[in-house]
């Protein structure tokens, strides 16, 4: 019988994710599947050399939050030793906006989602649900994170994500131009990538805002299988 594999789950800032219920769908898998699971609700784990040294895989969902530098330093060397990283959403690629090696370490980071007409707004976080689809690449084909995935639709926050390309992007997703926006040709951002870093590899799902987006067949199969792809 082998030994259990840890995963740490870091989980907080702004409750629009949801970050307690939309971790908690995931635990349940990762234990399912060998891991011995522990829950933080701040960054400040990532300062534990010798903890985080024993740790797998993190899974992250903490958005507009801040991380000291020490605890960045700590994710960061963590990851190059071999400790995988995954996330989806703001929880990952939205989530320390005032350190910049973190943006490089993720390799994308959220820039905008653009909204309903304004003249359908409400005030509501769905004022930024919009129908669009995530289209998968040729290379997601026979990737073991996206293997038998096709072109697949939501009504959801649509990431404009502002990325470099260290990045292996797995599928996208294309903004449109609509009458009332001010940019005039459609805007293709990364919606599924994974990277490379040092010894650890990263996933990031930029669909995820709400437990009810993480529960659709196609998003919840990527993550989970982006958890175990990612682990170490």
């Amino acid at each position: 019988m082998t030994d259990p594999r840890t995963a740490l789950v870091v989980r907080g800032g702004w409750d629009g994710h949801q970050p307690v219920e939309a971790t908690n769908l995931f635990i349940p898998f990762l234990e399912e599947n060998g891991f011995t699971v522990r829950i933080e609700e701040s960054p400040a784990i990532y300062a534990d050399a010798e903890y985080m040294a024993t740790v797998d895989l993190i899974v992250q969902c903490n958005t507009m939050n801040t991380i000291e530098r020490p605890q960045f330093e700590g994710l960061r060397a963590a990851i190059e030793a071999g400790t995988g990283m995954a996330g989806w959403h703001g929880g990952i690629a939205d989530s320390y906006r005032n350190e910049s090696d973190y943006l490089t370490l993720i390799g994308g980071q959220f820039g905008c989602h653009p909204g309903k007409h304004p003249d359908e707004r409400t005030g509501e976080q769905s004022d930024n649900y919009v129908p669009y689809t995530v289209n998968m690449l040729p290379a997601a084909a026979e990737h073991p994170i996206t293997r038998g995935i096709s072109d697949f639709d939501l009504v959801t926050e649509q990431y404009w994500v502002l990325s470099d390309d260290y990045i292996d992007v797995l599928a996208t997703t294309t903004q449109k131009v609509r009458e009332w926006d001010p940019w005039n040709r459609p805007v293709t951002s990364p919606a599924i990538w994974t990277r490379q870093w040092g010894r650890g590899r990263i996933f990031v799902s930029t669909p995820g805002h709400r437990v009810e987006v993480l529960e659709d067949p196609n998003v919840r199969t990527i993550i989970e299988r982006g958890m175990l792809w990612a682990a170490r």
